[in-house]
């Protein structure tokens, strides 16, 4: 009989806006329960220099440049996890096994085989006392993997346990977006395939005062800039043979829309994400054996009302896509206990990463285990 741990997820996204925290039960198989979820506010001083930071670091020659300054907001950021961990723990009542730490991505790389979440999981484990797991990257990317996406085989586990109907493609719209299609043998194949809210985010918050376009409603009050939309297309298809599998949000940036107006620059970077990822799914849906019926769709992009309707428009014309909350599943928190999820993997030693995920050379077990 396989036992069952508690384990609690941490995980921030490219937007650095805040912590997800979930605690899960589960054999790290095949089976898992959510008992809780919480979101953590990073404070506008921590939110400003994470971004301040990674605006800075374009390279791996700058990330060594700046490592004070990297090494002290990873203390800050570990310290902002450490009380994060003690609130959502005072709400459960059982011991939770460990703790799976993902970190605040501010490059990755996977050419230079460098990908680097900001959390020291050394101190984080005392400061909760408790067993971390971190770095869930670097032995994938030390056997052959790009480092990335990790959170298929967690994604496989959903499908399966909500009794999805397959074959079925999870399309994660974070700061990157990329897909998971479980076939109809129950076979996993992965990969990024373009931005996600990389671009309007960024947009955004260097020239608002806001951090994201709010239901998209900013985007859906301008006008695509035709000639702009066009070069820019352009532009990526001269390019996106250079461009590594897995993507960071480096290899895109909004500064062709500089010109613009807040509404229409938004409006064009969101017709841009459209078109690159409606491509990257045409040459997806020719690789499933299946009939692809069904875009199952999590990560904030889910939430821009307009990126989702153009998404319906120009991609999906026999497809339903739909929130993977339809299926009983919150779409906030499917990364956070993905890593809850994948800290039970690690300690069990079994695979997290897989030749049609990361492109590792066969499938291998990651994260770092401090104890306590």
């Amino acid at each position: 009989m396989s036992k069952f741990y508690y384990s609690l997820g941490l995980m921030s996204g490219t937007s650095g806006d805040g912590v997800d925290a979930s605690i899960i039960q589960s054999d790290g198989e095949t089976e898992y329960k959510v008992i809780l979820d919480k979101y953590f506010e990073y404070d506008q001083d921590i939110y400003e220099n994470i971004h301040n930071l990674k605006d800075k670091i374009n390279n791996s020659k700058d990330l060594k440049n700046l490592s004070e300054s990297v090494k002290s907001l990873e203390k800050e950021i570990t310290l902002f996890h450490a009380k994060s961990v003690n609130k959502i723990a005072k709400n459960f009542k059982g011991n939770i096994d460990f703790v799976g730490f993902h970190g605040q991505t501010i490059f990755h790389n996977s050419r230079e085989k460098i990908s680097k979440q900001l959390g020291d999981g050394n101190l984080l484990s005392k400061l909760i006392k408790n067993t971390v797991i971190y770095n869930f990257r670097e032995n994938d990317l030390k056997h052959g993997g790009q480092g990335a996406p990790l959170v298929p085989i967690f994604h496989k586990l959903l499908i399966n346990q909500h009794k999805i109907n397959l074959p079925v493609c999870i399309l994660n719209l974070g700061g990157i977006a990329n897909v998971t299609v479980v076939d109809t043998d129950y076979k996993i194949v992965s990969y990024d395939i373009g931005p996600g809210n990389c671009l309007i985010d960024e947009w955004i918050r260097k020239n608002s005062e806001k951090k994201y376009d709010n239901k998209g409603l900013i985007a859906q009050a301008g006008k695509r800039n035709e000639k702009i939309f066009s070069q820019a297309v352009k532009n990526f298809e001269n390019r996106k043979e250079k461009i590594k599998s897995s993507l960071d949000i480096k290899d895109f940036n909004s500064s062709f829309v500089n010109e613009l107006s807040l509404e229409d620059g938004a409006a064009t970077l969101i017709e841009f994400t459209v078109r690159i990822l409606s491509e990257s799914f045409l040459s997806l849906l020719e690789k499933i054996s299946g009939k692809l019926q069904k875009i199952v769709v999590c990560g904030g992009g889910r939430k821009n009302n307009f990126l989702m309707k153009r998404l319906k428009k120009n991609v999906y014309k026999n497809l339903t896509l739909q929130p993977i909350d339809d299926f009983g599943i919150d779409g906030d928190f499917v990364e956070s206990q993905a890593f809850a999820y994948l800290a039970i993997r690690s300690y069990l030693k079994l695979p997290i990463s897989f030749p049609e995920t990361t492109g590792v050379n066969k499938p291998c077990t990651g994260g770092i285990i401090v104890k306590n």
